[in-house]
């Protein structure tokens, strides 16, 4: 795909990505509104400058792997990949309703192009990912694995044994990206289970540790960069975001983890995102 370094396309596409965002999830009544406006910033970068992929041959067999192991924030998933060209944007209002491509959480069997994950249990796509890393290890191929977790799931103890698997098998090939946010749906982080120190943690697993401002697409992309130069060790990006970036009235509010907006919500967030 034809990739874009410039900031203010980044900028239209994660505001697109974000409008859609509400659309989708007001139209639906029900889904998770703060996570997925918070990850637009990196969607976009990793969709639109990072990630080798195809949206018109999805199974290419050369391309990136991009798992959402926080399978909740779909509708930012699914925004992306209609901005990207996997399917046509006026499908985006078919979220969440009877035998929709787009279920409340990515869904394979539905047939929706782009996906690479059925998900929805947290802590379990970090295992997912490390296999197709050792996978493209063993078969000798270059594209990479990238997995995008929320700060809260790193509370599930399956995430820490996919990492130690990552050090212990040297994969190089595989990028997790925390979206560090402090915000769960019951609370603060910090009050819920504390996961600070968070950047001691992963380097004790033995993957190397990179920080980024999640709403800066310079510092994402730069970030991925050097991630994909580690050598011996797997890699996790550690990106400071904010829950319901772009709409003031709802940002870091933990309240909106899985909230929908009505309809005259979804208009004042709208013009706040247009403005």
């Amino acid at each position: 795909m034809t990739k874009t370094s410039s900031v203010k396309d980044l900028q239209q596409l994660a505001r697109s990505i974000r409008i859609n965002v509400v659309h989708m999830i007001a139209e639906a009544g029900s889904g998770h509104t703060g996570g997925s406006l918070g990850l637009a910033d990196i969607f976009a970068s990793l969709y639109f400058n990072v990630l080798n992929h195809e949206p018109k041959n999805p199974q290419w067999s050369e391309r990136d792997r991009l798992i959402l192991s926080i399978g909740h924030v779909a509708p930012v998933l699914y925004a992306t990949l209609a901005e990207a060209g996997y399917f046509a944007k006026d499908e985006l209002l078919s979220l969440r309703k009877l035998n929709s491509r787009l279920q409340g959480h990515p869904a394979r069997d539905h047939g929706l192009p782009g996906l690479e994950l059925s998900a929805g249990s947290l802590g379990q796509g970090l295992s997912v990912a490390v296999g197709m890393a050792l996978c493209a290890k063993a078969d000798k191929k270059n594209w990479h694995v990238y997995s995008i977790h929320g700060d809260g799931e790193l509370q599930e103890g399956s995430i820490w044994e996919a990492a130690m698997s990552a050090a212990h098998y040297k994969l190089n090939n595989i990028t997790a990206i925390v979206d560090r946010n402090n915000c769960q749906i019951d609370g603060k982080t910090s009050r819920v289970m504390e996961l600070e120190p968070l950047r001691e943690k992963w380097k004790a697993f033995g993957w190397d540790v990179f920080e980024c401002d999640g709403h800066s697409y310079t510092d994402i992309i730069k970030t991925c960069e050097d991630a994909k130069q580690s050598v011996f060790r797997p890699t996790v990006i550690i990106a400071r975001t904010k829950m319901g970036r772009g709409v003031k009235s709802i940002e870091d509010d933990f309240r909106w983890h899985g909230k929908a907006p009505s309809k005259e919500e979804a208009e004042d967030f709208i013009k706040q995102l247009s403005a």
